[in-house]
């Protein structure tokens, strides 16, 4: 029966915890609201709209404070007085535990407050900006009043450094005047955001006038005066060189000096209209031409010196390497009585020869050119310097192919001396196995021999060839070397194993009496050895010593150090 009693308590029990946690919840939610209500209440926003009391309180200023104030008064006097009730009405509803109602009072009270915020600051940004904008306004505008006296004040006291642009100067400064006059009214009148809607134009204009005022001065000491300059002394610079046999009928430097002076008086005309970007592009692009023609002129006069110079040394050169090309070509001719060459090397003498004529031709029509004077000397100059530089190439190449047949004998001695020294070797190796005291040379080693002998034989023979092919003979001297290499290395490891062998057995033969094993593998090792299968014998004879006693192979070896 107890237990039918103590569920509905336990039921009860928890019923009651969850309705404390909600509460405590809604509670807790009330404070928020409570708290952000407050933060909204107590903000100074009249005080700060008593700021605008500063300025004129006329016009837009008047009406936006009238606005202000009638909203604010709206948020305070009705606004909070019902988000109040509100509050109080979730405070009864949690009291009788209509928590649903309470959360859908509290979203109301929530969207009630964030409308409230949002109104204050609409207010607060409207407040600084008007606020704002009168500052910004008095400052920005005692800059353009001043840059406006100070651009009036350069014109009248410099209006020959501005020529023709003195006119519409001041018809643009004029323009100021209304704009500054319109300013104050609104100023006056409280319109604030419109007199810095003014402000913004008269800056940006300020902005112009004053790059009108730094430019147009050196814009017209460069249309009148400068490119002027500068075109007379081409004039008279590209006269004075024609008299001195320039030909400069390439530059058209007539032609073009006329464009450019028609483009001053197009250039003039467009700077008293202040279309100063466009000048200032034209009158740099006519800079950069009569730099250009500048430069042609002295490349003319440095291409002239160029010449002068090295014209006759040229041709020398050109008279030296056909000669010694010539003298090459005779020497090759001779040269393969004996050696042979490769194809390249024995035509590039006769290729050389012909593109030695066409150098002469060119090289003579540039001697009539120089005489006639009807040529400009930036072209002469080109020609010469092609001239010399393929000169240069085939001179290199003449004295390639000459130093190559000049090598031809000394190679050949080499080959012959190292072919005698590397048959000495192979005496010499062959002498060393037959005085082995060896019981003989195994197949494989007479093989060895013969092919050295035989390379070497094929080195003989390629230098008896007639013409000799050098480089057939050093392939086969290359071949020759290596072979001997390996005949002389295998040598001295054969000599080594049969010493090595013959030491194994008698350090082994102290164990033959007590180890028959033993005994009858040094029988087998002996048998090799005298059948020449010395490497077989040496791996017999070891593996028998080392299985008796081990180690004892590398003592064996330290003892023929010793005794080497």
């Amino acid at each position: 029966m107890v237990k039918y009693f103590i569920i509905p308590i336990i039921i009860l029990l928890v019923l009651v915890t969850i309705a404390f946690l909600f509460r405590r919840k809604h509670i807790r939610e009330i404070g928020i609201l409570e708290n952000e209500k407050l933060q909204i209440q107590n903000k100074p926003i009249f005080e700060e709209m008593m700021k605008v009391k500063q300025l004129n309180m006329t016009g837009e200023t008047e009406e936006k404070f009238e606005r202000w104030r009638n909203e604010w008064t709206e948020v305070i006097d009705i606004h909070m007085p019902k988000i109040d009730s509100l509050l109080f009405d979730v405070e009864d509803m949690i009291d009788r535990f209509k928590f649903k109602k309470a959360t859908q009072a509290e979203k109301d009270i929530h969207e009630r407050i964030r409308q409230c915020e949002k109104k204050k600051d609409e207010i607060l940004s409207e407040l600084n900006e008007l606020v704002g904008s009168e500052e910004k306004n008095r400052i920005e505008m005692e800059k353009l009043r001043e840059q406006y006296r100070l651009a009036r004040k350069t014109i009248l006291a410099h209006q020959h450094a501005f020529g023709t642009t003195v006119e519409p100067l001041e018809r643009e400064l004029e323009s100021f005047t209304p704009k500054f006059e319109e300013y104050d009214e609104l100023t006056a009148n409280g319109n604030y955001l419109l007199a810095r809607e003014i402000v913004i134009s008269l800056a940006s204009k300020g902005d112009q006038l004053s790059a009108l005022i730094h430019d147009i001065p050196s814009l017209l000491t460069d249309l009148q005066n400068k490119i002027p300059t500068a075109i007379r002394e081409l004039r008279n610079g590209s006269k004075e060189m024609e008299s001195q046999s320039y030909n400069l009928e390439h530059l058209e430097l007539p032609k073009q000096l006329h464009e450019i002076e028609s483009e001053i008086a197009e250039q003039l005309i467009k700077l008293s209209a202040l279309e100063i970007d466009s000048v200032l592009q034209k009158v740099t692009e006519m800079n950069d031409r009569i730099d250009s023609f500048y430069e042609a002129l002295e490349n003319e006069v440095n291409s002239r010196h160029y010449v002068d110079r090295n014209f006759n040394e040229i041709g020398e050169d050109l008279m030296n390497i056909a000669q010694f090309t010539r003298e090459t070509s005779d020497e090759a001719v001779y040269v393969q009585q004996s050696y042979r060459l490769d194809e390249k090397e024995a035509q590039l003498p006769g290729a050389n020869i012909k593109k030695l004529e066409v150098l002469q031709k060119r090289y003579d029509t540039l001697v009539v050119m120089i005489e006639e004077e009807g040529s400009a000397y930036s072209a002469l100059q080109e020609e010469l310097k092609q001239i010399s530089e393929e000169l240069e190439t085939i001179a290199n190449e003449q004295q390639s192919l000459a130093s190559r047949m000049k090598n031809l004998r000394i190679d050949e001695n080499n080959v012959r001396t190292q072919l005698d020294e590397l048959a000495r070797q192979l005496q010499a190796a062959d002498r060393k196995l037959h005085r082995g005291n060896i019981p003989g040379i195994p197949d494989e080693m007479d093989a060895r021999l013969e092919e050295a002998d035989e390379q070497l034989y094929l080195v003989s023979q390629s230098l008896q060839e007639v013409p000799l092919n050098i480089a057939a003979a050093e392939s086969y001297l290359a071949t020759a070397e290596a072979v001997v290499k390996d005949v002389n290395g295998k040598v001295e490891e054969l000599l080594e194993n049969v010493m090595l062998i013959e030491r194994i057995i008698q350090y082994g033969n102290r164990y033959r009496a007590s180890n028959s094993a033993m005994h009858e593998s040094l029988l087998n090792a002996e048998e090799s050895f005298r059948q020449f299968r010395y490497a077989k014998a040496l791996e017999e004879a070891a593996t028998a010593v080392e299985a008796v006693e081990p180690g004892a192979m590398k003592r064996i070896q330290e003892m023929l150090k010793e005794h080497a």
